[in-house]
């Protein structure tokens, strides 16, 4: 299976680029996958680095760019990112790797746990589709540094990774005076809590209505957390991505809306509410 790496140009990604071209094993089922944001004036010059580099290892290359001044927040930016690299890995059959390590994962629950996220906030990076080079051996920021001195690594330097209107660079700022060995604590209870979510998927799945149709009191005598559960999973196989906040709005009209009232689900999706039942 090709192996679909996001590369950004910054140290984290040029290293895995480094390690995987040079590993004979591997390296002729790369690919490299850049995406410009056009955030930055440097934004040009930083997908032509990876070009260049992609070039240089003999290394297939793929590229997209949102239109100057598009992007407004870090969220659309994550979400136009993954939407290239997922159409990349479909069209080359293969999967995302990108170059996240410990600290990263640090990041990401500390910003869910301060932003009140539920459980599954704090099992970030936890997609199967998506592979983490340096997470999956627990490798931390520092542990990338030395092996990058140590492989003379060229890279870029994001100078917006140092702008304090970013939210994940004030949290990293604050995170960088707890110890180091904290982190891999949160790496371990990061482990032992995605064995915990596969588990709880499992169990959802096998509780989810092979025909779409959900009774509406199972709803009403449900727990508020379970029942947010199985709605979410019910609404993912019927092809509607919802946000915690959306599923609660959706379980709230579940439990008090007329018969025959229609709720609308992202994607402009109506879904009609029956009497006793609803279908997704």
């Amino acid at each position: 299976m090709k192996r679909v790496l996001a590369i950004s140009g910054g140290v984290d990604s040029m290293l895995m680029l480094t390690l995987l071209a040079n590993d004979p094993s591997v390296r002729s089922d790369l690919v490299v996958a850049h995406y410009n944001h056009k955030m930055r004036p440097s934004s040009d010059d930083d997908a032509e680095f990876v070009r260049k580099w992609a070039e240089k290892f003999d290394v297939p290359f793929y590229t997209a760019a949102a239109e100057p001044g598009e992007i407004k927040s870090e969220e659309q930016a994550r979400a136009l990112r993954y939407e290239f690299l997922r159409n990349v890995a479909e069209e080359v059959g293969g999967e995302i790797w990108t170059a996240h390590h410990v600290n990263d994962l640090v990041e990401s629950v500390a910003i869910n746990f301060a932003r009140g996220t539920g459980w599954r906030g704090l099992v970030p990076f936890s997609d199967k589709s998506i592979r983490h080079f340096f997470l999956e051996s627990g490798q931390s920021k520092s542990d990338v540094l030395k092996l990058a001195s140590k492989h003379e690594v060229v890279f870029r330097q994001d100078q917006s990774n140092t702008e304090d209107v970013y939210l994940r660079n004030r949290m990293r700022e604050k995170l960088s005076e707890i110890p180091s060995e904290n982190f891999r604590l949160v790496y371990d209870c990061h482990q032992k809590q995605i064995a915990l979510k596969n588990e709880i998927d499992k169990i959802v799945a096998d509780l989810l209505p092979a025909d779409g149709r959900y009774e509406r009191a199972w709803f009403s005598d449900l727990d508020d957390k379970v029942a947010l559960e199985i709605l979410r999973a019910g609404l993912l196989k019927s092809g509607t991505s919802a946000t915690r906040p959306q599923i609660m709005e959706f379980l709230s009209a579940i439990r008090t809306y007329a018969s025959h009232k229609k709720f609308n689900l992202p994607g402009d999706k109506l879904v009609t509410l029956y009497k006793d039942y609803f279908v997704l």
